[in-house]
């Protein structure tokens, strides 16, 4: 298995590279960012300098989307990335939720998605593309590689994402409904024809190493709320049974009274008090490092080809240093 960080984009920058260069020097392969332009700083701006204090690590956003930027300008970010530091981008993508909430929109829709994927992916690669009826290529770009990696929740985008991406983002740590969601990414795999042992399999989740759970579970519960907004809209849109969504997904939900985006991703968030401690214990790892590691096996043994901890709390550099000496020594 492999590992990843997630942080947001709060100043200083010098941080972000800082915490990047400690995770690879601990073993962690992968790093990535929030993109919510408004709420935290450009993140495009911020992954040359985290790959050029890097080696190895694989850099990309978690995730984009295809609404706040014109694709092409998306496709040229990484054709560019990938050629100053030598392909070590990747681009999570979803419909956009906070980043296109909070300047007014609504997320994109999936027929949006799907077409911007492709777009991006062969453009980024050095391939010609069909974009708003002129034919568009970057000649600077002859050859390369971008994956495409979809974050999905909900049956139709999970479907998306077994036919077209390179990779799947499952945004908690849940192993029962990350076994479902695996399962119908890979079903529609194979009924598109492709091999779903290609597509990586991606969970992301907060990671809290300590013994107190009570306080462990108040530093993360913002992250309750934030996968509640992917829930509700799956409830508006399917109904409260979401048409085969696990109830352990959608039932927590019943009590959200709405949320707000100035605190999104913030430790003490206050529209996040509705998740409850069993939800949270569900979808994030916490606990001493044995809790870690237990769960890491269980979420390798269904398919997960790779754990990213978001680092969102008040022990973020103790977590990444007890991760790279305890953890990742016993799950590689």
């Amino acid at each position: 298995m492999d590992f990843g960080i997630v942080l947001q984009t709060d100043p200083p920058a010098s941080r972000i590279i800082e915490m990047t260069k400690r995770a690879e020097e601990l073993g962690f392969t992968h790093a990535y960012t929030f993109d919510s332009h408004v709420l935290w700083q450009e993140p495009f701006v911020i992954f040359s300098p985290m790959l050029a204090a890097t080696e190895r690590m694989m850099v990309g956003p978690m995730v984009t989307n295809p609404g706040t930027r014109d694709w092409t300008v998306l496709a040229s970010l990484f054709a560019t990335l990938n050629d100053m530091y030598g392909e070590r981008t990747i681009c999570g993508i979803g419909r956009g939720d906070s980043a296109m909430r909070v300047i007014g929109n609504r997320p994109c829709n999936l027929a949006t998605l799907e077409s911007s994927m492709e777009v991006i992916k062969v453009l980024a690669e050095g391939g010609t593309v069909e974009y708003n009826g002129t034919s568009q290529t970057l000649p600077w770009r002859n050859e390369g590689s971008l994956p495409m990696w979809m974050a999905a929740y909900g049956p139709k985008a999970l479907a998306l994402c077994g036919r077209k991406a390179d990779g799947f983002v499952l945004q908690l740590a849940d192993p029962q409904i990350a076994e479902w969601t695996i399962g119908s990414v890979r079903k529609a795999a194979a009924e598109a024809g492709r091999d779903p042992d290609e597509i990586t399999i991606c969970v992301v989740a907060p990671a809290y190493v300590g013994e107190d759970i009570a306080h462990q579970r108040d530093q993360v519960r913002w992250f309750g709320g934030m996968v509640g907004n992917h829930v509700s809209d799956l409830v508006d849109r399917y109904g409260d049974s979401g048409t085969g969504v696990p109830a352990a997904l959608t039932d927590y939900i019943e009590a959200r009274e709405g949320y707000d985006y100035s605190e999104h991703g913030r430790v003490g968030n206050s529209h996040t008090e509705f998740v409850p401690d069993e939800v949270i214990d569900r979808f994030c790892i916490l606990g001493p490092p044995e809790n870690h590691i237990s769960r890491l096996e269980e979420l390798k043994d269904i398919g997960v080809d790779q754990f990213a901890l978001y680092l969102m709390h008040d022990q973020n550099s103790e977590t990444l240093e007890a991760y790279g000496d305890l953890v990742l020594p016993r799950c590689k």
